[in-house]
């Protein structure tokens, strides 16, 4: 079990109101990543899980906030993330409307019926997300929702809020020094591998590749990190990459990029994290295998992507 230490890092986050302020806190580092705001708007709150082809909604009415956040808590669960502002906004008086797990909301179509800020701000993951819708009653009531998502390197949080009409305040973050929340000091490998001995699979969301190009962009890479030490950790294991592209152009094409970029990640893996040649394997799959819908750039964006699939235990 690898050590944790409890991280000086939180968010705090004011919602200008007439009646005051509420102040939530985010576990880990936060980084916003899009803010909006409009005076005076609507916003379908969801209220239940997708079902028969509807998402149910309640409409509400005045000024809206919508803000992301990317949040450096690797190895915490969305329930982790989103347990303490559910507990914070229960005692700021909200009471909660509606609350959902990944497919228990509806899944992928879930997803695509709410309002969230498309990639890179806000990151969903289709197969690990958890949504929640709240109220709090008054002679004008005020309305928050939460996405939370994470990648195998952060967390992600997308908090929605409907106040009286008037100028809306886009929630600002500032460092905070509590120490409640706890998070990993280091990269753990058994996050790696739950994802990919539980779903087989496991998406390297953080990756960068210029557009039409298969060179991995320059830095650190948590998700290979992790990767590395999981095929360190575990030499019987072999993986191969996969290397996905949006429905844009010709499929030959796009299975070649798609393999090209796959073995540059399998370069990166032997090259600059010593990781044996005869664990990782690269093929390409091009448009085959989407995750979500290429008819909207959110959704090409989910699709350009490497995955690692666990693929021998020999």
């Amino acid at each position: 079990m690898i050590a944790c230490r409890a991280l000086v890092a939180a968010a705090a986050l004011a919602l200008a109101g007439p009646a005051g302020a509420l102040t939530l806190e985010l576990p880990g580092k936060a980084h916003a990543t899009r803010d909006e705001a409009q005076p005076m708007a609507s916003y379908a709150l969801p209220i239940g899980a997708w079902a028969d082809g509807t998402l149910p909604a309640r409409e509400t009415e005045g000024a809206v906030s919508r803000n992301a956040w990317r949040l450096d808590t690797r190895g915490m669960t969305t329930l982790q993330l989103l347990a303490p502002l559910r507990d914070q906004l229960a005692g700021a008086g909200y009471r909660v409307l509606f609350e959902c797990e990944t497919d228990r909301c509806g899944g992928f179509d879930f997803r695509y019926a709410t309002s969230v800020f498309p990639e890179p701000d806000m990151h969903v993951d289709l197969g690990d997300f958890r949504f929640l819708s709240a109220e709090k009653p008054g002679q004008t009531p005020e309305f928050v929702s939460l996405m939370i998502s994470r990648s195998s390197a952060a967390g992600y949080v997308q908090l929605t809020h409907v106040g009286p009409a008037g100028p809306a305040t886009a929630v600002v973050a500032t460092p905070s020094t509590k120490t409640s929340l706890a998070a990993p000091d280091k990269l753990d490998p058994a996050v790696m591998a739950t994802a990919l001995e539980t779903n087989g699979r496991a998406a390297l969301d953080d990756l960068t590749f210029a557009s039409g190009s298969a060179t991995l962009g320059a830095g650190k890479f948590d998700s290979l990190l992790e990767l590395a030490a999981f095929l360190k950790a575990n030499p019987d294991r072999h993986v191969t990459l996969v290397g996905h592209t949006d429905a844009t152009g010709d499929l030959g094409a796009n299975i070649a990029l798609s393999r090209q970029r796959a073995l540059s990640v399998r370069a990166h893996l032997i090259n600059d994290y010593d990781v044996p040649a005869g664990q990782v394997g690269a093929e390409g799959a091009g448009y085959l295998a989407p995750r979500a819908s290429n008819l909207t750039d959110d959704g090409r964006q989910k699709n350009r992507r490497v995955e690692v699939m666990l693929t021998s235990t020999r």
